[in-house]
């Protein structure tokens, strides 16, 4: 079980229980729980994160995302651009979402061919303006 904060990377952890889910995630964190016993033992301290995260919204902060123009563009991604202009542009029209969506996965791969196979495999669904998981 599992209790998410939507702003969580803004809170205040002093007992170091908030989880950001993957590397990737920039905001959201969650308080994990393995048991019904384990929320019943822990409900004053789990108060405190919720009232925490309520002061947060009252006061209408946001979290800096980090924008699609800082993640890093695999070279064999530019290399493709410049094989075919047409697929450069589908991408730049994809959303800013979209576009992360592929450039964390195809940077994800370790091996150049893996990273080459991956932009091959998903340039069709790129040049219909689809994500990763449309």
């Amino acid at each position: 079980c599992a209790l998410l904060f939507h702003k969580g990377a803004l809170l205040n952890d002093p007992y170091d229980w908030l989880v950001q889910q993957t590397e990737n995630v920039q905001a959201a964190r969650q308080l994990r729980f393995e048991s019904l016993e384990e929320i019943q033992e822990k409900a004053s301290v789990i108060s405190e994160y919720i009232q925490n995260a309520i002061e947060v919204e009252k006061a209408g902060l946001e979290v800096q995302m980090k924008k699609t123009s800082e993640y890093q563009v695999p070279e064999e991604l530019t290399e493709a651009w410049k094989a075919d202009a047409g697929f450069e542009r589908a991408f730049n029209a994809l959303t800013p979402g979209r576009q992360r969506g592929y450039l964390l996965y195809f940077s994800q791969a370790k091996q150049s061919n893996t990273r080459k196979n991956r932009i091959e495999k998903y340039r069709d669904q790129i040049m219909e303006g689809k994500g990763l998981n449309d």
